[in-house]
């Protein structure tokens, strides 16, 4: 069976995703076409004009990324709990009804869990509340018992992500730039949900001298896997969950919802290691 899919984003070049949907592809016996979409323009009309002609074209669906995740839930009929929870989507099904999950929620999810004990997780700090901040804070939120500090550039983006965890029940806490350094040294663990790191975005979301009290740290950011906040983490002796892990399980989840399709993910994590040059040596935990 032949299978259109496409990713739609901005600074999306170096992407794996294509890789990883066709190899699933070709070891699930679907032939599988998987084509980049990158937006120079963040605005909802060129996403709207995509979205719509991926349509046109007949493509089975698509992924969404940086920065259309909250927009893109204005194009789609039907939106499942994830993305509702959320209140973004990085993953539409088209069909006569466009249906929306949140693949980063459940696959943030299983990458942690398949590298920390929940009993572990305490109290954390997370760097961006855009649409991977958010799925990361909800999916966080489910598994931790310590409150979800949130940070963003954005003093009213990280307020909104802080509401909305308060109203689903969650402990949630706004930081300021102010109290950003002293409330990193008292959490168990930091996450970077912002686009710095990123190849076109060098560098690290926090002050170097900030990291090393926690006891773990994430990165959402997985080109490259290796980012400088993961060295810094890794140099502190921190536990390491890297974006590759997120990248990996947020793909099964896509892969399973567009095709009906269970995986194996621990043979196919291996063959993919193998067979596309990723050095399993930046996803060791410690």
């Amino acid at each position: 069976m032949k299978l259109k899919l496409g990713l739609i984003g901005n600074a999306i070049a170096k992407s794996r995703a294509p890789e990883l949907h066709v190899f699933l592809g070709k070891l699930h016996g679907f032939e599988v076409k998987y084509d980049l979409f990158d937006l120079f323009q963040s605005t909802s009309d060129s996403f709207s004009t995509t979205f719509d002609h991926l349509q046109h074209l007949g493509y089975h669906g698509c992924n969404v990324t940086y920065p259309f995740k909250q927009i893109a839930m204005r194009s789609v009929h039907v939106c499942e709990p994830s993305s509702q929870l959320v209140g973004a989507t990085n993953t539409v099904k088209f069909s006569s009804a466009t249906q929306a999950i949140n693949t980063d929620y459940s696959g943030f999810i299983r990458a942690l869990t398949s590298k920390l004990p929940k009993a572990e997780l305490g109290s954390s700090l997370i760097l961006g509340a855009g649409g991977v901040g958010r799925a990361v804070a909800f999916g966080l939120a489910s598994l931790s018992s310590g409150p979800c500090h949130i940070f963003d550039a954005s003093a009213d983006k990280a307020k909104e992500l802080v509401d909305a965890l308060l109203e689903s029940g969650h402990d949630a806490v706004f930081v300021t730039d102010a109290n950003l350094a002293a409330v990193s040294q008292r959490v168990t663990g930091i996450l970077n949900c912002s686009p710095i790191g990123h190849y076109q975005s060098p560098g690290i979301p926090i002050n170097p001298d900030c990291i090393g009290s926690q006891t773990w740290a994430f990165d959402a950011v997985y080109t490259p896997i290796d980012t400088e906040f993961l060295k810094a983490c890794r140099e502190a002796n921190l536990q390491i969950v890297s974006g590759f892990e997120l990248f990996f399980y947020q793909g099964l989840d896509s892969f399973e919802f567009w095709t009906a399709t269970k995986v194996d993910e621990h043979d196919v994590k291996k063959a993919f290691l193998r067979d596309h040059d990723v050095d399993p040596g930046c996803l060791m935990i410690r």
